[in-house]
């Protein structure tokens, strides 16, 4: 893998060993920037289930101000923790070590001014699908929160797989699919208009 654009451009970055962590390709995180574009530059992104932290890494070296990864799984942890190192990046970056939920439930507790995001992206492991409904369902109800006005929700899944096209304040407004692979963007409802924002009528 490599990062594909900006400050980091082709530097290299290590995947995790093994077959439960699924790094995003070079070609499909393209498609996801070429998508986010006009987002990137001073957002805070959130990375969720962020393995070798290659997405979130993508971000930084396209101008995302801050970006916040959350990993578990302590092999991917490693590998995430030596790209940042291989990089040299120090500053912008929190990596949590721990489950997406409590990352979640434990942001949006954080008192009347909690950390907001302008796009999160989630990848969970292909096997464990109750995770993209889970986390949907929290970020378009329990932690909405913690997203900022015009916020943006992106998932990585199997083509095959059926996700929602709406989770509490969050609709999907577009999907595109890559080989065997797709990726649906979510945005939040407007309140005044019922409708996501920017989607089309």
């Amino acid at each position: 893998m490599r990062i594909i654009a900006g400050l980091h451009r082709s530097r290299r970055l290590a995947a995790p060993p093994g077959l439960s962590t699924r790094p995003t390709s070079d070609r499909l995180r393209e498609t996801l920037f070429n998508v986010l574009a006009p987002r990137i530059q001073g957002a805070a992104f959130l990375d969720l289930y962020a393995g070798s932290g290659a997405v979130g890494l993508e971000a930084l070296s396209r101008g995302a101000a801050r970006v916040t990864f959350v990993e578990r799984a302590p092999a991917a942890l490693k590998v995430l923790r030596g790209n940042l190192a291989h990089l040299g990046i120090g500053s912008g970056v929190r990596v949590h070590a721990g489950s997406v939920r409590g990352f979640l439930r434990s942001a949006a507790a954080a008192g009347e001014r909690p950390e907001r995001y302008d796009v999160v992206f989630l990848d969970p492991p292909y096997d464990a699908a109750e995770e993209y409904a889970a986390t949907f369902a929290l970020l378009g109800g329990d932690v909405q929160g913690i997203l900022a006005p015009g916020a943006m929700a992106v998932a990585e899944h199997r083509r095959k797989q059926a996700l929602d096209e709406q989770y509490g304040s969050l609709k999907r407004t577009r999907r595109l699919e890559q080989g065997d692979t797709a990726l649906s963007f979510f945005a939040v409802l407007s309140a005044a208009q019922g409708r996501a924002p920017n989607s089309p009528r």
